[in-house]
């Protein structure tokens, strides 16, 4: 991260706290003191607009639109001088789960030959930020319209689903895999902050008449 200049890093549960004192990070030791840690995919990501996840897919089922690097970073780099972007790793060991792949946006995915597709975490880490640095230009005007941090969208979101609940929709067997589908299509609204208030106005209001019984919606 230091080598490509992103400086802000975020770690949800680390096995330990010792990352802070890694002895391989020659120069980078500022980065890893300041970094901050999370006990939440959703809580490190509350203030990013853009949450971008990392798969080698393989034979994986993925309900997220994927993007090579080359045409991901594309995409980045245009929103990094107006909003928060957040890059999101799994672990070494399984990469990210079906719960850590619903706050993302859409996934990005390093080309590599089939019979190997998996890359070591910090190689990854490290070819993503280099694709993202190597054309970085001076910075863009703002959008016209202010978009919705991953926050303010999973308000949306736990709205909404209550709603469902409410209502007789979401049903107790099939309550997770029906969350991480409704996550995903609230984050494909692309929401603004505006939009993410209004939404947020009309879903309460549903769920007042859902639970008062006070007439038709």
């Amino acid at each position: 991260m230091s080598n490509f200049g992103f400086l802000r890093l975020r770690v949800v549960n680390p096995y330990e706290m010792a990352f802070r004192e890694a002895r391989s990070a020659v120069g980078a030791s500022a980065l890893l003191a300041s970094a901050e840690v999370f006990k939440s995919v959703s809580d490190a990501v509350a203030d990013c607009t853009l949450v971008v996840g990392t798969t080698a897919v393989g034979t994986r089922e993925v309900r997220h639109p994927v993007r090579r690097l080359e045409d991901g970073a594309r995409i980045i780099r245009k929103r990094l001088p107006s909003s928060q972007v957040a890059l999101l790793f799994g672990s070494e060991r399984v990469g990210l789960s079906n719960e850590d792949l619903s706050h993302c946006h859409w996934l990005m995915r390093i080309p590599a030959r089939e019979e190997h597709r998996s890359v070591n975490l910090g190689q990854a880490v490290a070819i993503c930020l280099y694709e993202l640095a190597r054309k970085s230009t001076a910075a863009r005007p703002a959008e016209k319209q202010k978009l919705a941090t991953a926050g303010e969208v999973e308000r949306v979101n736990d709205v909404l689903l209550d709603a469902l609940r409410a209502c007789g929709y979401l049903k107790p067997r099939s309550a997770a895999p029906t969350q991480e589908k409704v996550r995903r299509l609230v984050r494909r609204l692309h929401l603004s902050v505006s939009d993410a208030e209004a939404w947020l106005g009309m879903l309460r209001q549903i769920l007042w008449k859902l639970r008062s019984g006070k007439g038709p919606l």
